[in-house]
């Protein structure tokens, strides 16, 4: 058996986009020599991404809105096709991708756990068997057999959450659902992380709280333009990643208020200013 829960090697992926500069008219395109005519353009949301996470870790998955950890996640959980490159998955994947996802609003609490479940591997039996445990983690009892289109975000994210751990994946795919909800639940699920990759479980974790993946992971990838800018160590790879963020907010701040660095005078610079 590989050591490896996940390999993800050279990976892209590219959409489409429309294009702002295509022409307006058929004037101003006769006018450009038909340039720019396609309604669309493509971009690299992900470009030359490798890297390897092995089993029973955690990878922290860091980077500004945009960079392209989403589309990661998404392309590691397989709800998308790479364009480039390969991942290979050793392991049954649970995909906790975003707040609520994969919930119908008019379907109750209950009926939404039978149907996540369901979808994702689990017969019937078996979900009974774990219905009252998924309940209770949630802590949404009152509230189970309500449409979840009135339950609040914490309320929809802690059923998710209870309804994906309960499956007992080997590889856990988590999007910034943990910065949702009391400290008692979210501490709650760390220590239930913490009991799925002691049992030999693998996590990704995408997130803006950098503490947590300090605290937790035992590598992070700093993603920015759909490129890896920075892989290993977790401390290293944020404190890469506070340097470059702090060093554009300088740069941004000094263009926008117009002050710009006076370059540094030599003493060849000073005698001529001076005239001697």
């Amino acid at each position: 058996m590989t050591s490896d829960a996940i390999v993800v090697e050279n990976l892209g992926k590219r959409y489409s986009r429309r294009n702002p500069n295509r022409p307006r008219s058929i004037h101003e395109a006769l006018l450009r020599g038909l340039r720019g005519l396609r309604s669309t353009e493509d971009f690299w949301a992900l470009r030359n991404v490798s890297f390897r996470v092995p089993r029973g870790s955690m990878l922290g998955v860091i980077g500004r809105n945009g960079a392209g950890k989403s589309t990661l996640l998404r392309l590691l959980g397989g709800l998308e096709s790479p364009d480039e490159g390969s991942i290979t998955r050793n392991g049954h994947v649970g995909a906790l991708l975003s707040l609520g996802a994969g919930f119908h609003p008019d379907l109750t609490g209950r009926e939404n756990v039978f149907v996540s479940a369901v979808i994702h591997g689990l017969t019937r039996a078996e979900v009974r068997r774990k219905f009252d445990s998924i309940v209770d983690f949630a802590e949404v009892g009152e509230f189970i057999d309500d449409p979840v289109r009135i339950y609040s975000s914490g309320m929809q994210m802690r059923l998710r959450f209870a309804v994906a751990i309960h499956m007992q994946p080997e590889i856990l795919l988590i999007d910034e659902v943990l910065s949702v909800g009391d400290q008692a639940f979210q501490e709650k699920c760390l220590a239930r992380i913490r009991q799925i990759m002691a049992s030999g479980g693998t996590i990704v974790l995408i997130t803006h709280s950098l503490d947590q993946v300090r605290q937790m992971c035992d590598q992070a990838v700093w993603l920015h333009g759909g490129h890896v800018c920075g892989h290993g160590d977790p401390e290293l790879t944020i404190e890469k990643y506070l340097d470059a963020s702090n060093g554009q907010m300088s740069k941004k701040t000094t263009e926008s208020q117009g002050l710009y660095p006076r370059p540094r005078q030599t003493q060849g610079d000073v005698r001529l200013l001076s005239g001697s």
